[in-house]
């Protein structure tokens, strides 16, 4: 292994003789030097681990020195040493990214504890993780075998979560792994729980689903405070996490809960579900004008506003109300520009499209594929994409306006690995994740199989119409040209099918700071 190489600039360096001594019988490598100008001639030449800096030196300071040695590597960790305790010179060097501030007389003790502190705590992070998750491993593997609920599920669900975005902080690629086969015997398990228990949750005694939210969750929210909620389309729930810090600024949490997506886990089906209160067979029934199959030509989510507005009707609200959707930046920045006019409103709701236009850029973009390769990319260009975005800015508007704000999805999404065959006739549904059509051929271990769509709350196209939904990270591809449709699809974002990632999805809801 080799040595930690340790940089100390400071212009009585030969003061410090007995510390250099110390430092180099602990096994360190330390250069000096007495300037801010020979420090930096200094990293120009030689390969450095961290930098102690006397912030007090003639030349160029210690700050500016600073500033300089960030432009060369800003990754590198340097520890500011000085005799000054003004708050100003802190700020700055806080403010300039130090590592570390140390106030002189240091003593060995303090140095070496700030070196193992900077350098030493990667490592230790690392090992601790995953020490912790390898005991996690065993009992999550016992709670597989076990786990027989819908509270249960979403716990586990979860807890898989936190260990994912645990391991990727340390990037250690092999529990990375450990995690990944963990998280597809979970969802072999969750498949197999689905089809067993969803026939079932319609009766009453099931949990909350897209049909029921309004109802259950959204309507206890409605009274004397003006409410946001925002439906973010196709949010997953690793997804929520990544921008639920850059809210936290603006909001605090009261409640965090979990529904479920009925399926399919599309757009058409969840979304116009929330807004109506009512199962797609329902809303076949009740508003036919309303509600397209998926053969039908035209938009599936042209009348959510007309939903939303029986809904409320149905449900005795007494309460003014608009909806608005955003599918563009235009319209986000339009919305942002005019948002104090929806002070007035009880209820304000905003459907935001742009993290389902995401998912389906990266399968017809080459850019957002590289952009988006893994679950951790996706969520990474998540992150980036909400804290530039006008949603955000209406946000941080409704919170001036003393707006309680609630934040869900209509469902979430998974990277597709591998594919399953199927066969259907020319009126069969183009969907990746899920299929309704005449004489469906499959494998039967990949599918939930819908013979009777009546049976799950869903509408025939014809009378011999079944449905199948794609189970873990399958989708369906058909035989003709099957190896340029695999490799075109295989490693996209799709959504319709049974997975804990797809069906378990955020509700939450916020009151401003």
């Amino acid at each position: 292994m080799n040595k930690i190489t340790i940089l100390w600039a400071d212009d009585e360096i030969d003061l410090l003789k007995p510390h250099i001594i110390f430092l180099q019988g602990k096994n360190f490598d330390v250069i000096t030097c007495k300037s801010g100008q020979e420090a930096l001639e200094e990293l120009q030449k030689s390969r450095v681990d961290i930098v102690f800096l006397d912030e007090n030196m003639p030349g160029i300071s210690g700050l500016e020195t600073l500033n300089e040695i960030k432009i060369i590597d800003s990754s590198l960790p340097v520890v500011m040493i000085t005799k000054s305790e003004e708050e100003f010179i802190m700020e700055e060097a806080i403010g300039s990214k130090i590592a570390d501030y140390l106030i002189k007389p240091v003593n060995p003790n303090q140095i070496l504890l700030s070196l193992k502190k900077n350098l030493d705590h990667f490592r230790l992070v690392s090992e601790k993780t995953t020490a912790n998750y390898q005991q996690e491993f065993r009992k999550i593997a016992m709670d597989l075998s076990m786990v027989n609920s819908v509270s249960e599920w979403t716990e586990l669900y979860k807890k898989l979560i936190y260990w994912e975005l645990r391991l990727e902080e340390i990037e250690d690629n092999s529990m990375f792994e450990i995690l990944e086969s963990q998280k597809t015997e979970a969802n072999n398990h969750f498949g197999k729980f689905v089809d067993k228990n969803y026939v079932d949750w319609f009766d009453g005694t099931g949990p909350v689903m897209s049909h029921t939210l309004f109802k259950e969750w959204i309507k206890p929210e409605i009274g004397d405070t003006p409410t946001l909620l925002v439906v973010i389309d196709n949010l997953r729930y690793d997804q929520w996490y990544a921008f639920e810090d850059t809210i936290g600024s603006f909001y605090k949490k009261t409640k965090e809960d979990s529904y479920f997506s009925i399926l399919p886990t599309a757009t058409q089906y969840a979304r116009n579900s929330i807004f109506s209160g009512l199962t797609p067979l329902e809303m076949e029934k009740r508003y036919p004008d309303w509600w397209k199959n998926d053969t039908d030509e035209g938009g599936k989510n042209l009348f959510e506003d007309k939903f939303l507005g029986a809904q409320i009707k149905r449900l005795g609200l007494d309460i003014k109300w608009e909806y608005h959707k955003i599918t563009s930046l235009r319209q986000g920045k339009q919305l942002s520009q005019n948002f104090k006019t929806q002070k007035d409103n009880d209820l304000t709701v905003i459907v935001y499209n742009f993290v389902d236009m995401l998912s389906h850029s990266k399968t017809e973009m080459e850019v957002i594929k590289e952009l988006a390769s893994n679950d951790k990319a996706y969520r990474s260009l998540t992150q980036s994409w909400f804290k530039n975005s006008p949603l955000l800015e209406i946000i941080q508007q409704a919170q001036q306006l003393g707006m309680k704000l609630i934040i869900t999805t209509d469902h979430g999404t998974i990277n597709v690995k591998q594919p399953s065959k199927v066969i259907g006739d020319k009126e069969t549904s183009l969907n990746l994740r899920y299929k309704t059509g005449r004489s469906l051929t499959y494998e039967d271990k990949d599918v939930l199989a819908a013979q009777d769509p009546a049976q799950i709350h869903l509408p025939r196209i014809n009378m011999s119409s079944s449905f199948i939904f794609a189970k873990n990270d399958l989708f369906f591809a058909y035989p003709n040209n099957y190896n340029h449709y695999v490799s075109y699809y295989r490693n996209t974002y799709q959504h319709g099918g049974v997975s804990l990632e797809e069906m378990i999805i955020p509700f939450v809801v916020l009151s401003p700071k």
